[in-house]
C-alpha cells in the first residue's frame, strides 16, 4: 500500500508517534488509509452540511476494512462573490483546489481519495485532482438545495436566477423593495447547491456521466437522508475501488466524456462545462475541443428544460428519475455508451431498470424540447477559437440576431449601462477585457444577464463577452470569446456601432468588417495595462490559457 511509506518499519517510528497523537492506534496501520477531501466550509450553503456526509463516507470506510482521513478543501460561493471584486477569485481557486489535494495526498500517503465537492469549481477542481494523481477515487457531492416557494397561492419555485432577474425588475420599476425583501427571504430555504441546473448541479450530474460517482450524485436532494446513505455506500466502494486497484484514468475516457457531453446536451447545462470538461480531460492527458461539443449536440436532443431554462429544480428532476431516467431515454437511440467504465461497473449498470418517471421534466427522446442540445459552440472572424451559449435558454426569436455593438470594458461598466437605461431593444452588448487573462479570472456575468432578464430585454437584446457566464443565466449570453480581448482577439477590435452578426443555429458569430479592416484595427491595437499586478492574481494571469482549451495553466515555456 502507498501508506506503507508512512507507517511501516523502524524509519517510520516518528511518523507512527505523530499519527497516534491524532488517536492512530497499531491496528489502524495494517489498514488503508482513505483521504477525505471535504469542502466543508460555513461561507458557501452548499457546503455547510459536508461535515456531516465527510462523517458517512468515513463511516462507509470503517464498515469495508478502511482507515478514514478527513482534510479540508477551499470552496467559493459564486453567489456571494458575483457582481464585485470577489468574482475575479472564483474561477481560479479550481486549479488552486487541484493543486492542494496533490499536494495533501501526495505528503500523506493516502491509498485512496474520497472527494465530497458541492459548488462550481469544487467539482472540477477535485476531479482534475484525480485524473492527475491517478490514485483510485470515487466522488459523492453535497447535493442540490430544495427550490424556494413564496406562501400563498401559486407557490412557484424560486431560485437564484430569480433573484438577480428581481434586481432588474426593481431597477425597471416593475418590482418594489418589499417584493424584492420577500424574495429574498424564501429563495435560498437550506443547504444545498442552487437549486436549477446551474454550474454546481451540472456539474455533479456530468459527474456521474463521467463514472466517478454513485448514481444519485447529482440529483438527490442535500437535506434527504438518501444523500447520507450515499455517502456511506460511497465509503464503502473507496475500498472496492482501491482492491481492484480501479484508476481514474481507466474510467475518465473518450467514452465518459463524450457521455458526459450527451447528458450535458439533453439537461441544458451550464456554459461552464464546456469550460471544465476540457480540462478535466487536459489532466486525464488527452484532448477535448470545443467541436466535439457541437457534434454530440448535432445528435443529441435536449430533453429537459430546467431553471433557468425553465422553472423545474433539480428536486423535480431527481423525482422524475434522476440522471438514470435520462440516460434511460438517450439509450434508447444509442446516445450513450453503456459499456464506459465506471468506479461501481458500467454505466449501464445505473440506467438498465430506470424509467423516466414524468415525461414533462424528462421529455421522451421522441418528444424533445428540440432535437440538438443544450448547448453551442459558435465561431466566426469574431471568436475564431471559439464561444459558448446556452441555446436551451435562449428565445426562439433571437437564436438569430444581428445589432449594434454596445461596448464596455469592464462588466461594472455594462451592468450600470443596463440598469441606467441605456440598452435598447436590438443593441448586442459586449463585455470585453473580463476573459481569463484579461480579467484576471474570467468573472461571471449573472448581474449583467439577470438584470437585462428583470427588464425584459432578454429576448430583445445580446450579450457577448470573453468572461462567462454562471450557469443560471437566460437569454442570448454568448460566453469565452476566444482569443479573449487581452491577447489582441478580434473582440478587442470591436467599435461602438459595429454590426454583430448572431446565428446560434448555424453556429456562428461574426461583426461585419472585412478582412483588412480587422487587420487594420489590429496593427492600431494596444492592450490595457493589467487589472492586477500583485498577488495571486497576477501570477493566475501569467500562467493560463484559453478559455477554449479549458483555461488550464500553460505549459512551462509556452507562449
Amino acid at each position: 500500500m502507498r501508506s506503507d511509506a508512512v507507517t511501516k518499519g523502524v524509519a517510520r517510528a516518528p511518523h507512527r508517534s505523530l499519527f497516534k497523537a491524532l488517536g492512530f492506534i497499531d491496528e489502524e496501520f495494517n489498514r488503508p488509509l482513505i483521504g477525505i477531501a471535504a469542502a466543508k466550509s460555513e461561507i458557501v450553503p452548499g457546503h455547510i452540511h459536508l461535515d456531516t456526509l465527510a462523517r458517512a463516507a468515513a463511516d462507509g470506510v470503517r464498515l469495508a476494512g478502511g482507515v478514514p482521513v478527513i482534510f479540508p478543501v477551499i470552496g467559493v460561493c459564486d453567489g456571494i462573490a458575483m457582481g464585485h471584486e470577489g468574482m475575479r477569485y472564483s474561477l481560479v481557486t479550481r486549479e488552486l483546489i487541484a493543486d492542494s489535494i496533490e499536494c495533501m495526498v501526495m505528503a500523506h500517503g493516502f491509498d485512496a481519495l474520497i472527494c465530497i465537492p458541492n459548488c462550481d469549481k469544487i467539482v472540477p477542481g477535485m476531479l482534475m485532482a484525480a485524473a492527475r494523481l491517478n490514485l483510485p477515487a470515487v466522488f459523492v457531492s453535497g447535493g442540490p438545495m430544495l427550490a424556494g416557494r413564496r406562501k400563498g397561492a401559486g407557490r412557484e419555485p424560486i431560485t437564484l436566477t430569480t433573484m438577480f432577474e428581481a434586481v432588474g425588475a426593481v431597477g425597471a420599476g416593475k418590482m418594489d423593495e418589499a417584493e424584492l425583501a420577500a424574495l429574498e427571504e424564501a429563495a435560498c430555504p437550506g443547504c444545498g447547491s442552487c437549486a436549477g441546473m446551474f454550474t454546481a448541479n451540472s456539474m455533479n450530474c456530468v459527474t456521474e456521466a463521467l463514472g466517478m460517482a454513485l448514481p444519485g450524485n447529482g440529483t438527490i436532494p442535500a437535506v434527504m437522508a438518501e444523500r447520507l446513505r450515499l455517502a456511506k455506500r460511497t465509503g464503502v466502494l473507496a475500498l472496492e475501488v482501491l482492491k481492484k486497484d480501479l484508476r481514474p484514468r481507466s474510467v475518465l475516457t473518450e467514452k465518459a466524456f463524450r457521455n458526459a457531453l450527451a447528458l450535458d446536451m439533453a439537461l441544458g447545462c451550464s456554459t461552464n462545462t464546456a469550460l471544465h470538461l476540457p480540462a478535466i480531460a487536459h489532466e486525464a492527458a488527452f484532448n477535448l475541443d470545443l467541436d466535439l461539443l457541437n457534434r454530440v449536440s448535432a445528435v443529441t436532443p435536449n430533453l429537459c428544460k430546467l431553471a433557468p431554462a425553465g422553472t423545474a429544480a433539480i428536486e423535480d428532476l431527481h423525482a422524475a428519475g434522476g440522471i438514470p431516467g435520462v440516460f434511460s431515454e438517450l439509450a434508447k437511440k444509442d446516445l450513450i455508451d453503456g459499456s464506459a467504465r465506471t468506479v461501481y461497473g458500467v454505466l449501464a449498470d445505473a440506467y438498465r431498470d430506470a424509467k423516466n418517471l414524468d415525461p414533462r421534466i424528462i421529455r421522451p427522446i421522441d418528444n424533445p424540447y428540440s432535437a440538438t442540445g443544450g448547448l453551442a459552440c459558435l465561431r466566426g472572424n469574431l471568436a475564431p477559437g471559439g464561444s459558448v451559449v446556452k441555446r436551451s435558454a435562449v428565445a426562439p426569436s433571437m437564436l438569430k440576431h444581428s445589432g449594434p455593438a454596445r461596448i464596455f470594458d469592464s462588466e461594472d461598466a455594462a451592468f450600470e449601462a443596463i440598469m441606467g437605461g441605456k440598452i435598447r431593444p436590438g443593441d448586442v452588448i459586449v463585455i470585453r477585457y473580463e476573459g481569463p487573462r484579461g480579467g484576471p479570472g474570467m468573472k461571471e456575468m449573472l448581474g449583467p444577464t439577470g438584470a437585462l432578464a428583470g427588464m425584459g430585454l432578454d429576448d430583445k437584446a445580446a450579450l457577448i463577452t470573453d468572461g462567462r457566464f454562471s450557469g443560471a443565466t437566460k437569454g442570448a449570453a454568448i460566453g469565452h470569446v476566444s482569443p479573449e480581448a487581452a491577447e489582441g482577439g478580434p473582440i478587442a477590435l470591436l467599435e461602438e456601432g459595429d454590426r454583430i452578426v448572431i446565428d446560434i443555429e448555424g453556429r456562428s458569430i461574426d461583426v461585419a468588417l472585412s478582412a483588412e479592416e480587422l487587420a487594420r484595427r489590429k496593427a492600431a491595437w494596444k492592450p490595457l495595462p493589467p487589472k492586477v499586478s500583485s498577488g495571486y492574481l497576477a501570477r493566475y494571469a501569467r500562467q493560463v490559457g484559453s478559455a477554449a482549451a479549458g483555461a488550464v495553466f500553460k505549459a512551462p515555456g509556452a507562449d
